[in-house]
């Protein structure tokens, strides 16, 4: 009972039942509950409209589906017609489990995928995750069926990124030149040795919280969505 004005969060796992946009509820999760919150679109989805799920980052130094990045995400997602499902990792919020060094967190990313497709089967999948939201997606994209992929300030470094990744679907990598956690040298080094590079985009000046940048972070992914 967080996020909710002190009223229990309702459980949605009926297919039939749709939360509220902007209120926050729970879903089914591999560890029990999940808190989630769904982004909707200006207008009603057209056929053929996208889903997507965004991952929040670290959830031992206060990462949770309200960080300031996973919602400029979430909200460009949704400015370009995707539903779009921001959660909270096990442990986190009103979410039941503990943190699992990111094993467990991919099964979280899942079970959302997957309550979002029994709604808008056939929809393609738009993945998405902030810094080590960003490794859980790379880690989950194949086994979640994305179509597109979006890594923000990703920790090469301080996770398990292979040094090939494997994506072969389209994706697109955003990072801060002054980024105070990920060093931005790693990022691109590691960007350009893949088999199938992703777009990349250094924004010059921005951290790694994107502090006073986060509009141009929604203007850069609205600008470069879908990749390529």
């Amino acid at each position: 009972m967080s996020e909710s004005g002190g009223t229990a969060l309702t459980l949605y796992d009926d297919p039939a039942a749709s939360p509220p946009p902007g209120k926050h509820f729970l879903i089914p999760g591999p560890s029990g509950v999940l808190e989630a919150l769904l982004d909707m679109p200006g207008t009603p989805h057209a056929t053929g409209a996208p889903i997507a799920v965004v991952c929040h980052p670290h959830p031992l130094y206060g990462g949770s589906l309200t960080n300031k990045v996973a919602h400029t995400v979430a909200r460009a997602f949704a400015s370009m017609g995707a539903q779009t499902l921001r959660f909270n990792f096990r442990g986190v919020g009103e979410s039941m489990g503990s943190f699992d060094e990111g094993r467990g967190e991919v099964d979280d990313l899942l079970a959302a995928e997957a309550w979002l497709r029994v709604r808008r089967p056939g929809a393609p999948l738009w993945l998405a995750g902030f810094s080590f939201g960003a490794f859980v997606a790379l880690s989950g994209h194949v086994r979640a069926g994305a179509q597109s992929l979006l890594l923000v300030a990703p920790p090469v470094a301080m996770f398990d990124f292979p040094a090939e990744s494997g994506v072969s679907i389209p994706w697109l990598v955003i990072q801060g030149s002054d980024d105070e956690v990920v060093d931005p040298a790693q990022v691109s080094a590691w960007a350009r040795q893949q088999v199938n590079p992703p777009e990349f985009i250094c924004l010059d000046g921005a951290g790694h919280f994107f502090h006073r940048r986060l509009i141009d972070l929604r203007d850069q992914i609205q600008a470069h969505w879908p990749p390529q």
